[in-house]
């Protein structure tokens, strides 16, 4: 299965599937001499691993990972650095009634177009378990970027059409919905709580904002900085759009009020959510993804077996009915990944 691999300068591949052994992703590319222990890969995988709240599966997973290379005496050595963490709370036998049934929203009908066959347990590689090692690579480009003064931060901005109306940093992990609004979240825990008893879903926006990037990282064509964003989010399995900045308001604004004008002390505005011509200019990164309603529902629906049977099937297993709150550390992972790579080369081309 080719298209496992992300990156360039600061590269990962993930493996594993959601019902197999294991998870995990080996890094190439790190910067030597960093110190790094796994607690701080831990951190990030507690962020991201399921059971947490009423408002995510209730799978089991605690998530510990070992550093299996490129580690030494608490330190990167700048070889492939390798992460893994087993799976522990499988229950394959909740997919049994329908290995030969394409559950809809899934991609059990474009596997088996692709590769013949599938792995129908949890859906296999196209499960969001596989965003587990992508978190740990994150976790990884993180450090590096705090040492080049970069934060990230991302939050749920909107779930099942409840917004947050007011943006306070220092909530966002003391709500089970990653929200900056603690009125917000509470309304949002209500709505997902009863869809979830309902054997329903929602989906939201998750906002991500990008501190201290220096003006001038990214190319100017095919590799532009928001293009790589934007790739590294829509691989994410649940996102299904992406805006920067004013993003699609932009399309009902004039020239004269979308341009960022600038005076002696920079830019007055940030329309532009921190990036021209493909290129950071040093404001703030800002954009915000669109997140479907989780696929794995037990309300019964319609759909066929292999053969073009119809079936009405119900979808059995642990699922999050809101996807929004476990995507949040994944997109500040992959955010990391774009910036760390970004950076890596920019310094190439300097050197």
């Amino acid at each position: 299965m080719s298209g496992s691999s992300f990156g360039t300068h600061f590269k990962m591949t993930t493996f594993g599937e959601s019902h197999g052994e294991a998870v995990g992703v080996i890094i190439d590319g790190v910067t030597p001499g960093v110190e790094l222990t796994e607690a701080d890969i831990q951190v990030q995988m507690d962020r991201r691993k399921p059971g947490q709240s009423s408002v995510t599966t209730p799978r089991k997973e605690y998530d510990i990972i070992r550093i299996l290379s490129g580690v030494f005496e608490g330190k990167t050595t700048g070889a492939p650095l390798a992460v893994m963490l087993n799976n522990t709370d499988m229950k394959s036998k909740d997919y049994e009634a329908n290995r030969k049934l394409f559950r809809p929203g899934h991609a059990d009908f474009t596997y088996v177009q692709k590769y013949g066959h599938r792995d129908h347990r949890g859906s296999g590689r196209a499960s969001g378990r596989e965003t587990a090692g992508r978190v740990a690579a994150g976790a990884i480009a993180r450090k590096l970027l705090e040492r080049r003064g970069v934060s990230i931060v991302a939050y749920t901005k909107e779930a099942g059409g409840i917004k947050c109306e007011t943006f306070d940093e220092s909530v966002i992990e003391k709500n089970p919905m990653r929200a900056a609004d603690l009125n917000a979240a509470e309304r949002m825990v209500t709505l997902v709580e009863d869809l979830a008893a309902k054997g329903n879903s929602c989906g939201g926006v998750v906002e991500c904002i990008i501190r201290g990037v220096k003006p001038g990282i990214g190319e100017p064509a095919f590799d532009k900085l928001d293009a790589e964003l934007a790739k590294a989010m829509l691989s994410i399995g649940a996102v299904k759009g992406i805006e920067f900045g004013a993003g699609f308001a932009a399309t009902t604004m004039f020239g004269s009020e979308h341009n960022d004008e600038m005076d002696a002390n920079g830019f007055l505005t940030n329309n532009a959510g921190g990036i021209v011509g493909g290129i950071s200019t040093g404001q703030d990164i800002v954009f915000r993804i669109a997140v479907k309603p989780t696929s794995s529902i037990s309300l019964p629906q319609q759909t066929v077996d292999e053969e073009g049977n119809e079936h009405t099937i119900q979808t059995l297993g642990r699922h999050d009915p809101c996807i929004c709150p476990r995507v949040v550390p994944v997109v500040e992972a992959m955010a990391c990944m774009v910036l760390e790579d970004l950076y890596k080369r920019h310094t190439a081309l300097h050197d």
